[in-house]
C-alpha cells in the first residue's frame, strides 16, 4: 500500500514523502492516526504543499526544543543498584527510570517512547539518545554503579569544612 505521509514518522519517512508500507501498518495505524493518507492522484497533488508547511512546522519546532537539547545534552544521570560479584546487576534500568531521573534533575518531561537504549543490565557508563524531533537527538550519559557507593555523577565541587576550636 502506498501512503503519503501527513506528519513525521519516525523510522519512516518525513510529511510529504510517498512511502510504500505494509497493508496493516496503513490501514491500522497510520491513516486512523492521521499521520498518513492513501496516495491517491488528488492526495498527490497536495504533496508539495505539505512538505512546505511541514518543513516550515519542523523548523519552528527545532528552534523551541533546541534550548531543551542544549540542556539535556551531555548530561550524566547515575543509577545506584545492586549487582553481583561480575557486575551483573539484579535488576535493570529502563527508558521509564531515566524519563523519570530526567524530570528530577533537568526538569525535563521526555516520555519513556522518546529515550532510545535497550534496559541496562551491567554495571558501567552507558549511552542513551533523547529523540526530542527528528533532527534533535542529544545523548545522555548514564552511569550504573554499585549500591553503596559515592554517585561518580555528582559534583565534587563540595569541599570539606574543617573545624577550628
Amino acid at each position: 500500500m502506498k501512503v503519503l505521509l501527513l506528519k513525521d514518522v519516525y523510522k519512516l519517512g518525513r510529511a510529504g514523502d510517498v512511502k510504500k508500507v505494509a497493508d496493516g501498518f496503513g490501514r491500522n495505524y497510520l491513516i486512523p492516526q492521521r499521520l498518513a493518507l492513501l496516495a491517491t492522484p488528488g492526495a498527490l497533488k497536495q504533496a508539495e504543499k505539505i512538505k512546505a508547511d511541514a518543513s516550515t512546522e519542523r523548523a519552528k519546532l527545532n528552534h523551541e526544543m533546541g534550548a531543551v537539547a542544549s540542556l539535556i545534552s551531555g548530561l550524566a544521570l547515575g543509577f545506584a543498584a545492586k549487582a553481583g560479584e561480575t557486575g551483573k546487576l539484579y535488576g535493570s534500568v529502563t527508558a521509564e527510570s531515566v524519563a523519570v531521573a530526567l524530570k528530577t534533575k533537568a526538569n525535563v518531561d521526555v516520555k519513556r517512547q522518546q529515550i532510545d537504549m535497550q534496559p541496562i543490565r551491567n554495571l558501567g557508563e552507558h549511552k542513551a539518545h533523547i529523540r526530542l524531533t527528528m533532527d534533535l537527538i542529544p545523548e545522555i550519559k548514564i552511569v550504573v554503579y554499585r549500591e553503596g557507593e559515592n554517585d561518580p555523577t555528582a559534583k565534587a565541587a563540595e569541599s570539606p569544612v574543617s573545624e577550628q576550636a
